[in-house]
């Protein structure tokens, strides 16, 4: 991506103040030779900053003239209104390693067996990663397959594909971090092992199944009540004939 910048000679909180109110942001260009101080235009820089790829890639910034490639490592912003007050670039050389934090891509989420099995809700630990390159081996982002992930695992730093010349820069006390995981909700667990537990239940008998021996039961006795009715009827008219 490419940027205008125009060089800034007032310096001060009363200059920057007049920078803004101007719709110009002050920054400044840090690194391989002498830093210096800066102004953009503030709408097209708050449109650039909503690509993704204007905070993880190369940048070729157009100053008087003259291009240099940038990386962009510091956005100040208002504490509550849309303006950036900010930026800092720095400068890279082309033979000397640089320290970045490349977006994660997650791909095939929706075909791996933790979703298409189990039901599983993924969980993106990590949006992005530390790493450590030559600038012309900076990856855009790097992507996550998620199509072999089943549930109740993870997948981790260990088991991400990174560009050939591109390590990954682990800090802290976790030497292989979760970069994303795979869980059963609560509540389907929950139902699920209350299905099991009725299936595995034994003598009980479904109510469908219990109500048809009662009707039989019920058929019979109305039978027998009849018969034996009819067998005081038939008592009856015997006694009438004596």
């Amino acid at each position: 991506m490419e940027f205008t910048a125009f060089p800034r000679s007032l310096q001060g909180s009363g200059a920057s103040r007049r920078l803004r109110r101007a719709g110009k942001v002050p920054g400044i260009v840090y690194g391989v030779g002498t830093p210096t101080n800066i102004e953009l235009d503030h709408n097209a820089l708050f449109h650039a900053l909503k690509n993704e790829k204007f905070h993880s890639s190369i940048l070729t910034m157009t100053l008087e003239g003259k291009t240099d490639r940038v990386l962009l490592r510091d956005v100040q912003r208002h504490a509550f209104k849309h303006q950036v007050m900010h930026v800092d670039f720095q400068r890279i050389d082309a033979t000397s390693k640089i320290h970045m934090r490349v977006p994660l891509h997650f791909v095939n989420a929706e075909i791996s067996p933790a979703v298409k099995l189990s039901s599983a809700i993924i969980s993106h630990i990590l949006s992005e990663l530390d790493v450590t390159c030559l600038p012309k081996d900076l990856p855009e982002f790097i992507e996550v397959d998620l199509s072999e992930l089943t549930a109740g695992h993870a997948v981790h730093t260990s088991d991400l594909k990174l560009p050939e010349g591109v390590k990954a820069v682990i800090k802290g006390q976790h030497k292989n971090p979760v970069v994303a995981s795979a869980v059963i909700p609560r509540g389907a667990v929950e139902d699920a092992e209350t299905v099991e537990g009725a299936a595995a239940a034994t003598g009980e008998v479904p109510a469908t199944a219990q109500k048809a021996p009662d009707a039989k039961a019920a058929e019979g006795k109305s039978d027998a009540k009849g018969g034996d009715k009819g067998d005081k009827g038939d008592k009856g008219d015997k006694g009438g004939k004596k």
